[in-house]
């Protein structure tokens, strides 16, 4: 669209994502963290800035799919439409809170590895699952690590 902000953030996840019905849709929200890092060469060493926090709203399959697979402290990529929305708190302060209509969402790849499993189209595979391609059915590496540092 025209005139619209458009942001990539990377983050962390605050909570797992919660699902809710707007509008006959799926739509999941999730609050992500975004901290910039800075390296500071007077001192030689890196520093955090201020932490932004981003409500993330993923409509319908890409809903469904973040929340089945996003979970608190995950490391994240968010690509969609900035939104600001500007309120009085109970405090009676003027507060401005940050909003992404997301368009894509994954795993922070720089952060550690995932796995991916291809959603089934209607009336694909055995009970609602697709078939293992070879890939999933063969693992690459013998010392894989999933997105929160465990062992797979």
């Amino acid at each position: 669209m025209i005139n619209e902000t458009v942001v990539t953030l990377q983050g962390w996840l605050g909570a797992d994502p919660q699902l809710r019905e707007a509008g006959g849709a799926v739509v999941a929200s999730f609050r992500v963290a975004s901290t910039p890092r800075r390296f500071r060469r007077s001192t030689n060493e890196w520093v955090d800035g201020s932490t932004q926090w981003y409500t993330v709203n993923a409509w319908r399959a890409l809903g469904e799919h973040c929340g089945s697979s996003l979970h608190r402290g995950d490391p994240v990529i968010v690509h969609g439409r900035l939104n600001a929305h500007t309120y009085v708190n109970k405090a009676g302060q003027e507060v401005t809170s940050f909003e992404v209509e997301a368009d894509a969402v994954g795993h922070d790849l720089t952060r550690g590895v995932t796995r991916f499993a291809r959603a089934p189209r209607a009336g694909e595979g055995a009970a609602g699952e697709p078939a293992a391609t070879p890939a999933e059915a063969t693992p690459t590496t013998d010392n894989a690590v999933d997105a929160e540092g465990a062992a797979a």
